[in-house]
């Protein structure tokens, strides 16, 4: 196991490169000052947006990209300068890159002949990953007969099977189907808790950040945007980017206006009638005419008995998925989304009264994107 340590890490490319690097338009860094602590035994997993930076942030972690500055510690070693194949890491690539014409035992194999290892160590190495990873039945076969999860399996071992300090797994899973993804995720958790080795998984798939790692870095445009377990994250955002990102389906973000009625505050919104009591604990932060971000999970919004007090609003998405009905409704501009297990059904067209889970709700600030707390 090791210990990994991310201080002030900033990836530049040069103008020539620019071009290919959308993100740069804003900053010019593909990562810009990221620092971050990954504990012995740790799985931490980097999420977030094509381009925002966490590829880059893991081939400069492994060696196969320079670090314009900062510093980069493996336990107390600082490695910016040491060559990767010195680094002590496993790196699975999203490309499976094995060797066409040799067999499963000779692609794990490959590595430790080429450091000169002993034929007794590298079976024993073999026989120690092959039934980890479920593939001691592929070993005499070629990759053109695997299935591209069992071609996957073996990229995973190829790169666990030198008991490596640090395991760095770039998007896996990305080029399998829904079914095989989530088998191979449970795969991978189960590997991690047998081998304990520090890991870290870089993913734009929340799903499966979220049912990896005990902690996630959640980047946008080269920077961290929130560090935290996946509960932390999920129920703590802290700001709209992590709050519209995290979550599936994400949390309705409204543009509100809070306004004051019968001596309290309610939020109202833009081309709709619909009104929604301002919860008490943001009572000493708010005040009439202030303008908001209100976030709520499609879990929290409730469909509720008709009275005639309430703004009733129509259906305009109505899904059936069997554990679960998810339910779209039209408030001004915007869709709210609602998930439900409740055994429901609804037409579209057919109007409906909202409540929200008070205190579960969150602000966000228009002009920044920050949370707004009570």
């Amino acid at each position: 196991m090791a210990q990994l340590i991310l201080n002030q890490v900033y990836k530049k490319y040069d103008g020539k490169k620019k071009k290919l690097f959308k993100k740069q338009e804003k900053n010019n860094f593909a990562v810009n000052g990221i620092s971050y602590t990954c504990n012995d035994g740790e799985f931490i997993g980097i999420l977030g947006p094509s381009g925002c930076g966490k590829s880059t942030t893991l081939r400069m972690i492994a060696g196969l990209e320079k670090i314009t500055a900062g510093e980069i510690y493996i336990g107390d070693m600082l490695i910016n300068d040491l060559e990767p194949k010195d680094r002590n890491i496993g790196l699975a690539f999203e490309d499976y890159a094995l060797y066409p014409p040799l067999t499963v035992r000779e692609n794990l194999a490959f590595n430790m002949r080429a450091k000169k290892k002993a034929q007794n160590e590298i079976d024993e190495a073999i026989a120690y990953v092959a039934p980890l990873m479920k593939i001691d039945d592929l070993l005499e076969m070629k990759p053109s007969a695997l299935s591209g999860g069992q071609k996957q399996r073996v990229n995973i071992a190829r790169a666990i099977v030198r008991r490596p300090g640090l395991l760095l797994l770039d998007e896996p899973l990305s080029h399998l189907d829904g079914k095989m993804r989530q088998q191979l995720r449970q795969e991978i958790r189960r590997m991690h808790h047998e081998i304990h080795c520090t890991a870290i998984i870089v993913t734009h798939d929340q799903m499966e950040a979220m049912s990896l790692a005990d902690r996630i870095i959640i980047m946008k445009d080269g920077m961290i945007q929130q560090i935290g377990t996946p509960l932390e994250v999920y129920d703590d955002p802290v700001n709209e980017f992590v709050a519209g990102f995290i979550g599936e389906p994400p949390m309705n973000l409204l543009h509100a206006k809070i306004v004051n009625k019968n001596g309290g505050f309610v939020f109202t919104f833009a081309g709709s009638e619909l009104e929604v009591q301002v919860p008490k604990k943001y009572g000493k932060i708010v005040c009439g005419g202030m303008e908001v971000i209100l976030g709520v999970r499609p879990t929290d919004v409730m469909i509720t008995k008709k009275s005639a007090a309430g703004t009733q609003v129509r259906i305009a998405v109505y899904e059936n998925l069997g554990d679960e009905r998810r339910i779209a409704v039209r408030v001004g501009a915007s869709l709210v989304s609602i998930t439900t297990v409740d055994d429901v059904f609804y037409s579209v067209g057919d109007k409906v009264q909202l409540a929200f889970h008070e205190e579960r709700t969150h602000l966000f600030d228009p002009a920044t994107g920050n949370r707004i707390r009570g």
